[in-house]
């Protein structure tokens, strides 16, 4: 693997130190479920760019051809990435409709003051 085909494990890292910082620095919910997004979309990358393979093509055997002389790409991590894909929808989803019935429940969606509301209640 030369030095130029790595660009895509260092956005990975990139995007993945991002969301991971979002999620552990933020106190806003919604930047919160916004940083798990940017964190799972940077590990789909991850499995999509190790699914490629140099110079493969689709595992279709044309007529007349050998098996030996065409490289094929294994498609499935593409598709367990589709899956991940709408499971990641849900999932962001569900914490959204979640963090809209928080905002209800507290009128913040800020953690030290759902806290604070909390201590008071207590």
């Amino acid at each position: 693997m030369d030095l130029p085909g790595l660009w895509n494990y260092w956005a990975v890292i990139v995007l993945m130190m991002i969301g991971l910082y979002i999620v552990i620095a933020r106190d806003n919910l919604v930047k919160k479920m916004m940083g798990l997004t940017i964190f799972q979309v940077s590990a789909i990358m991850l499995y999509v760019s190790m699914g490629k393979v140099e110079g493969g093509t689709a595992p279709i055997i044309p007529e007349g051809a050998h098996d030996s002389e065409i490289v094929y790409s294994n498609p499935l991590p593409h598709v367990l990435m589709l899956t991940a894909i709408v499971v990641g929808i849900a999932t962001t989803a569900l914490g959204l409709a979640i963090v809209v019935r928080i905002y209800k429940a507290y009128g913040t969606v800020e953690e030290d003051e759902i806290g604070a509301v909390d201590r008071r209640e207590a």
